[in-house]
This record gives C-alpha cells, sequence and structure tokens, in this order.
C-alpha cells in the first residue's frame, strides 16, 4: 500500500447517504486510511460548496488536495489508483462493461422508482412507483439466478455489489417508512441471499448507520418531502 497516498485521502459525507457509504465501503474493503469529515445536508459546509459547486452534494473524495465527484466515479478511482487485492472491478473490460451497465441500472431504475414510491403523496402515485421498483428488480433477479457465488462477480464483494448494496439496509428501511412491500423473498429468493451474504460481511455489517436513526431520519425526509415537493433532495 501507498501510506503516502493514504495520508492525503479525505472524503465529505453524510450518515444517512447511501451514495457516501458506497465510498466508504470501497475505501474499507482496499483498506485504505482517509479521514471522513461529516457533512450536514440541510446546512452544507462553504468546503463542499466550493468543491462540488454544481451538485452541491455528497460524496466527495479528496485525494492529493483533487476533488473526484459522483459515488461510482469515486469508486472506480479508488479501485484504480490503489492497485492492490481486492479488486473491486473485473479485469475483463466486458466483464467491466457489464457491471457498469448494471449499476447505471440500479441508480436509474430500481432507485428512482424506490424514492419515488418512498415519497409519493397519492396511493395510486405510490403503488406505481411501487411496481416499477418490483420490475427493475426482477431483472437483477434473474441476473443472480444460476449463479453460486455469493456475490456478483464472485466469493468476494465487488464493485456492483457495492453500487446496489444500499438494497439491501436502505431498501428494507423506506418499504416501513413508506408502509410499502417491495422484498418479496417469495419472488426474489436470489436477491435475499445475496442480501444476506452482504449484509453479514464483516466489512459491510459494521458500517451500516444504526437502523432506528434511520428510520427516524426518514420518516422526517418523507414528512418534508411529501409537504414541500420542491425540497426533492436524494441521500
Amino acid at each position: 500500500m501507498e501510506s503516502s497516498q493514504e495520508q492525503e485521502v479525505k472524503l465529505l459525507g453524510a450518515w444517512p447517504s447511501l451514495l457516501a457509504r458506497r465510498v466508504t465501503w470501497a475505501l474499507n474493503l482496499k483498506g485504505i486510511d482517509y479521514h471522513y469529515v461529516e457533512e450536514d445536508l440541510l446546512n452544507k459546509s462553504p468546503l463542499l460548496l466550493k468543491l462540488n459547486p454544481i451538485y452541491k452534494k455528497v460524496p466527495v473524495l479528496i485525494h492529493h488536495h483533487k476533488a473526484i465527484l459522483e459515488s461510482l466515479t469515486i469508486i472506480e478511482y479508488i479501485d484504480e489508483t490503489w492497485k492492490h487485492q481486492p479488486f473491486l472491478l473485473p479485469h475483463d473490460p466486458h466483464e467491466r462493461a457489464v457491471a457498469r451497465t448494471w449499476a447505471k441500472f440500479g441508480d436509474d431504475k430500481v432507485f428512482e422508482s424506490a424514492w419515488n414510491a418512498l415519497c409519493s403523496i397519492g396511493e395510486e402515485e405510490k403503488e406505481k412507483a411501487v411496481e416499477l421498483t418490483k420490475e427493475a428488480l426482477e431483472h437483477i433477479e434473474g441476473e443472480l439466478k444460476g449463479k453460486k457465488n455469493k456475490f456478483f462477480g464472485g466469493d468476494e464483494i465487488g464493485y456492483l455489489d457495492i453500487a446496489i448494496g444500499w438494497i439491501s439496509y436502505w431498501l428494507p428501511v423506506w418499504e416501513e417508512v413508506g408502509s410499502m412491500s417491495i422484498l418479496d423473498p417469495i419472488k426474489f429468493p436470489n436477491i435475499i441471499a445475496w442480501i444476506s451474504n452482504f449484509l453479514n460481511h464483516p466489512l459491510i455489517k459494521h458500517n451500516l448507520p444504526p437502523r432506528d436513526r434511520m428510520v427516524n431520519y426518514f420518516h422526517g425526509r418523507r414528512k418534508l418531502l411529501t409537504s414541500t415537493p420542491h425540497s426533492w433532495i436524494k441521500i
């Protein structure tokens, strides 16, 4: 490992942010020392606004005084900069492309529809968003079907597991807060098995926000979002 590099790593994040949590998982899996800075999403620091002036959101990774933005980009940067095991992205170019495609699918389809379901005001709107979430999860279920490995890329956690790892913890919290039923174990047995493997990994289960705090936070967030539509701030 390159200790001189590690000493210069700083991460701006926020405890309920699934996007920031992805980066902490990647850093911890690679064994990289870093300094974590907690941001208040409702009162963002001048440093965050300076480093990410367009989107004004976490996470932001600072390495050698340079900022890297967007969680999935940051994970790739980490894997390419610290070239030691475990490797997060597959070595094969086609497998790397497939992993990136599924990661984008997780953000564009699963995350978007699940978040919309949580924040929907009317029941009809919520039901539609829930169904869209389930339809998206069916594709991920199909990708896992027939695989004997514990994770998407094998027996070790990789890039795609990190990218959609939020499904294992955030989505059940959103189900509770929004009084929704999405992760049906009969409909999604392979996803449920993957969730169990993911959450039981030592570096994951010891790096999750407290569930009761998550539930309280998202109850408050949902109340704010449904009462003030223009405040739809994702985390």
